[in-house]
């Protein structure tokens, strides 16, 4: 008989922890898209507002309140299919990783370099305020770096049955010639301005939580699990209007109109249609 300690001890080598780590957050990822495309098309409801004749009293496909998520999944149901759950989930994939491989190696070059300040300096600094001005750094680095596929993602998230973008391809070659380099990183700066607190807010409480939680026996999870739900959770809710900023500048340019919740006549609310594969 095996012993169990070696067995639960061995987590296998580097290259193996990666590769399993890179398997599951692809998995999960696409487990959760449809709660992505959701989040987006709902975030993008009132978009139409900033269109003048879409807003009227009298417009044709004028609604006098957002629908609600059972009601938009109706839709994407009805109109565009079960691959409708999965649109932008191409870019939102690779998003996932890169961002991942960029956030962590920024945060420990942070860390490292805060370090090496304090010691220059001779003072102590605070683990929680270490790890938010690491968590800003890091958040900020990897949504620059990544934010092309973050546009993506929500672009092709927020087609409605009419198509957009034929594909990936010919939505970067759409986007690269109608609207430039600058057209892949509308919405930066709202970004930005909301992974700074967002970063530092979870990397800080996450820090501040693991060691009391550390002792304590849970019956389904660890405490690290807790407190990076809770970190994550409280975190997330706090910033969640400027990210609903971001996406709706993110949907800005030549064709804002088209997409779900624009001012191209609702197009994107239902009506007409089949559907069409996720991108």
């Amino acid at each position: 008989m095996s012993d169990p300690a070696n067995t639960t001890a061995y987590k296998g080598t580097r290259t193996q922890v990666v590769a399993a780590g890179a398997v599951a957050g692809l998995v999960s990822r696409f487990c959760i898209a449809p709660l992505d495309v959701l989040k987006i098309r709902l975030q993008l409801q009132y978009h139409s507002l900033s269109e003048p004749l879409a807003a009227a009293p009298n417009a044709p496909n004028r609604r006098s309140r957002p629908a609600g998520a059972r009601a938009v999944a109706k839709r994407i149901w009805l109109h565009e299919g079960i691959t409708g759950f999965w649109k932008g989930n191409i870019p939102a994939e690779a998003l996932y990783l890169s961002y991942g491989a960029v956030q962590f190696l920024a945060y420990r070059s942070a860390n490292q370099a805060l370090d090496a300040l304090a010691r220059e300096a001779d003072v102590s600094l605070p683990g929680t305020a270490k790890s938010f001005l690491a968590g800003a750094v890091a958040g900020t680095a990897a949504t620059t770096a990544t934010y092309p596929l973050d546009l993506l993602r929500t672009r092709f998230a927020a087609q409605g049955p009419e198509k957009v973008y034929a594909g990936l391809r010919a939505g970067v070659g759409e986007i690269a010639r109608l609207e430039g380099a600058a057209g892949f990183f509308r919405g930066l700066s709202a970004g930005i301005v909301q992974i700074v607190p967002y970063m530092g807010l979870f990397f800080a409480l996450y820090e501040a939580l693991k060691q009391p939680l550390a002792a304590v026996h849970l019956p389904f999870s660890t405490g690290d699990a807790v407190a990076g739900v809770t970190a994550s959770v409280v975190s997330k809710t706090a910033v969640f209007p400027l990210d609903t900023v971001r996406k709706r500048l993110q949907v800005q340019g030549p064709t804002r109109g088209r997409y779900f919740g624009g001012g191209g006549g609702g197009r994107g609310l239902g009506g007409g249609g089949g559907g069409e594969g996720a991108v």
